[in-house]
């Protein structure tokens, strides 16, 4: 049975084990919501976990509620230059970041109007990278109890601590601090290379989502 997910900012590590081992269809037809990997995500700096979260134009109303799909990219501040050159400074140091760099890069020099769409072409180039095409069906309403699809839009959320059990691999900075789990798979793109597509089939099948191994 297909799996429902969120379009998100560089899924984490866990999120896109899921994409890679299962048929996907996308939620598009919800709420915006704060606090979620909507418009975020986590990479490994010299001080440890850090965010990168996307600005959004908010909107009045009824408690700021809004589409996913309408909800636009807020560019008075530079944030694609800031995010790019966050993600440089901790990873270009890194085996493989020189090779993924250019494919990356683009998405930062490209301008998006909506953060739906920016969501959208960063599965679409991580997924060319990685060696899986992501699929591209989407919701054509909400529903909030899915009765033909598995559930995993719960993994957008940022607060979420679902951690699967595998082994570590060589992070950057790891002789400043332990290693840290489930970050953007970024973190895996820069350190594993080609072995990341392998590294993500383990984490599928150690995952702690039986709900989702029906």
């Amino acid at each position: 049975m297909p799996v429902c997910l969120h379009p998100v900012y560089f899924p984490n590590v866990l999120t896109f084990s899921v994409v890679l081992s299962n048929e996907i269809v996308w939620e598009v037809c919800d709420n915006y919501q704060k606090q979620t990997y909507r418009n975020r995500c986590h990479i490994c700096t010299d001080q440890g976990k850090h965010i990168l979260s996307v600005p959004i134009k908010h909107v009045g109303g009824n408690e700021g509620r809004q589409f996913y799909r309408d909800v636009r990219l807020d560019e008075s501040t530079p944030w694609q230059r800031q995010h790019w050159r966050g993600i440089q400074t901790a990873y270009r140091s890194a085996p493989f970041f020189e090779y993924y760099e250019d494919d990356l890069a683009s998405l930062f020099e490209t301008k998006f109007s909506h953060l739906l769409e920016l969501n959208f072409e960063i599965l679409q180039v991580l997924g060319e990278l990685i060696g899986h095409k992501a699929g591209i069906d989407k919701t054509t309403s909400y529903e909030p109890k899915l009765s033909k699809l598995q559930d995993g839009r719960f993994l957008v959320n940022a607060k979420s601590d679902f951690e699967a059990s595998v082994e570590t691999y060589h992070q950057v900075f790891h002789d400043k601090h332990p290693f840290i789990k489930n970050l953007s798979v970024l973190d895996v793109l820069f350190n594993l290379g080609p072995e990341t597509s392998t590294y993500l089939k383990k984490v599928w099948d150690q995952s702690p989502l039986p709900a989702l191994k029906r």
